[in-house]
């Protein structure tokens, strides 16, 4: 149980844990030696500090402003013109709990929230433990949400502690994307990453504003397939902590917490139609996960995986496409909660090419639980100890 144990140490919660698997080859797929990145050095500037397990910083469309910043204990904090705001935006602490790896897990903006005041919260329930997904509006003081405007849209029971996932994005299409980690457990006991008919270790697609709670759109990749759930998108995952979709190409990055022996970063292009199958529980990024052999035939395998002589639980990002930094443009990056790495390459035909690892410039001094992306897609590293940075170039 290796992040049961290291935020333990923290003294808070925890995003993935494994506990046995098979042995990989010694150094899978691992980056190669990076290539120079041209133009000026990276560096971190401090945003705020003092937060309580932040996990998530993000903003609504054309919001250059403000800030918001998702506490796991279940408040939204805001950051305005670089000052954190006192009053939280929204508290729904007595909602959740920070117990092994649940808490307030995700935030995200509708499309039109400029328009209609709505967002969109993932968290796991303080009874039941479950995921819920729960649509808001902001009060008249836009810096206030209405705290008794919350609506549940979906629950999904978790049989354990562990392996929430709980991201929640707007896709380009408009639908709301949801991960949905395999329900917890030692090498996924229930069998939930290739059981399709479960919602647990899935990615799942509804339409928040086709229906109430939510519709599920015609062209999921299983509406009418008995062998599926209707809201899956793509199967096969164990703990997608974080993922992001690319806001210049639409492309989705999922990254993947692993077991024992891998981490890795699974790509979906925006041309596909979804139906991906990751693997999870018949491999372990591109290694056969129960046995020396297995039956690969339909499974999609990541685009790069790193190994526990590494580091030990991945943190995913986002595709680089803000404007201040052009050197960092079209680039992926990513991070390792245990050691601390912060890693970037590009996506080229398919693949990931152009390696390179930024930990000399961007080492926050803390666990890396979280990117963060603002309104003009600059990007940030929030630390679970309790501070956010953004990232910025400076002369080289």
């Amino acid at each position: 149980m290796r992040r049961r144990i290291l935020w333990t140490a923290l003294a808070v919660g925890v995003f993935g844990c494994g506990d046995s698997g098979t042995t990989p080859d010694p150094n899978p797929n691992p980056d190669p030696d990076p290539d120079p990145i041209p133009g000026g050095s990276l560096a971190l500037e401090l945003v705020a500090s003092g937060l309580s397990d932040p996990i998530l910083v993000t903003a609504p469309t054309g919001d250059l402003a403000r800030l918001f910043v998702v506490e796991r204990p279940g408040r939204i904090r805001i950051v305005e013109n670089g000052v954190l705001l006192p009053n939280p935006f929204l508290d729904i602490r007595s909602l959740t709990s920070t117990s092994s790896e649940r808490g307030f897990l995700s935030m995200a903006f509708h499309p039109q929230f400029t328009q209609n005041g709505e967002f969109f919260v993932s968290y796991t329930d303080v009874t039941t433990g479950g995921n819920r997904i729960a649509r808001y509006t902001v009060s008249g003081n836009p810096n206030i949400a209405d705290g008794g405007s919350g609506m549940i849209l979906l629950s999904v029971a978790q049989p354990f502690e562990n392996h929430n996932g709980g991201h929640i994005a707007f896709g380009p299409d408009g639908m709301l994307y949801i991960a949905i980690g395999d329900g917890g457990g030692g090498g996924d006991p229930l069998g939930s990453g290739q059981n399709r008919l479960t919602l647990l270790g899935a990615m799942l697609r509804i339409d928040v504003d086709g229906g109430t709670p939510f519709a599920i759109p015609p062209d999921n990749p299983f509406v009418g397939d008995p062998t599926g759930a209707d809201e899956i998108w793509a199967s096969g995952l164990r703990n997608p902590w974080r993922y992001s979709f690319d806001r210049l190409t639409g492309d989705l990055y999922i990254a993947d917490v692993g077991q024992n022996q891998i981490e890795e970063v699974d790509v979906q292009l925006a041309t596909s139609l979804g139906g991906e199958n990751y693997g999870w529980n018949t491999m372990e990024g591109s290694t056969c996960f129960q046995s020396g052999a297995c039956d690969m035939t339909g499974l999609t395998l990541p685009v790069l995986e790193y190994d526990h002589g590494q580091g030990c639980s991945i943190t995913g990002g986002y595709v680089y496409r803000g404007t201040s930094i052009p050197s960092l443009s079209g680039r992926y990056l990513y991070a390792d909660f245990c050691s601390g790495f912060v890693r970037s390459f590009e996506l080229q035909g398919g693949a990931a090419t152009s390696f390179a690892d930024h930990s000399d410039f961007l080492s926050p001094n803390g666990s890396i639980a979280s990117f963060g992306e603002d309104a003009a897609g600059e990007l940030y590293i929030l630390t679970i100890e309790g501070s956010v940075f953004r990232i910025i170039e400076t002369e080289g």
